[in-house]
């Protein structure tokens, strides 16, 4: 299937989808929450995604928690009400961002999940996304098994890389 966007960053950009749904990912590559999970447990601030759902299906949006449009970020939107993130100009000037993906990893995420494959960005993605483990390794050193109010952001952080931080 051929994927055409039309959204504000991307006019016109396209890929094809040739993995299945959900499946077919890389074996190194064990997200433990959906895109969908993600938005409706509390990512981002409540901002992310917002400008482009006509890319993606409409269920994952029903339930996401989102600002009304026109307002900035709200960290009491997130799971674990505390800010997790770097602007996106940071990440930007870091290098982080692939052109075909101008809102980052969670972009990628969205759509590597629906079946387009980029062989040499997925790996790279895949690669930023098993460093996020060193958090796990931390969360479990400081915290009490289940204590949600331990480090928080990053848990919050973990949240936003699709680990499912809530269950450590």
């Amino acid at each position: 299937m051929h994927v055409t966007v039309n959204d504000k960053m991307q006019q016109g950009y396209s890929y094809e989808l040739v993995a299945p749904v959900g499946r077919d990912f890389a074996e190194d590559f064990k997200p433990e929450l959906t895109p969908q999970q993600m938005l409706e447990l509390g990512v981002f601030g409540g901002v992310y995604m917002r400008d482009c759902r006509s890319e993606f299906p409409a269920e994952w949006f029903a339930h996401a928690r989102f600002v009304p449009e026109g307002q900035g970020r709200d960290p009491q939107l997130n799971y674990f009400e505390i800010n997790a993130s770097q602007p996106l100009s940071e990440w930007r000037r870091k290098g982080w961002i692939h052109p075909d993906d101008p809102r980052g990893w969670f972009q990628w995420y969205c759509r590597y999940y629906m079946g387009r494959r980029m062989p040499e960005e997925d790996v790279r993605q895949i690669k930023r996304w098993r460093q996020m483990t060193r958090h796990i390794g931390q969360i479990k050193k400081h915290c009490h098994p289940g204590d949600q109010t331990c480090r928080r952001r990053q848990r919050q952080a973990l949240l936003h890389w699709a680990y499912d931080s809530r269950q450590l």
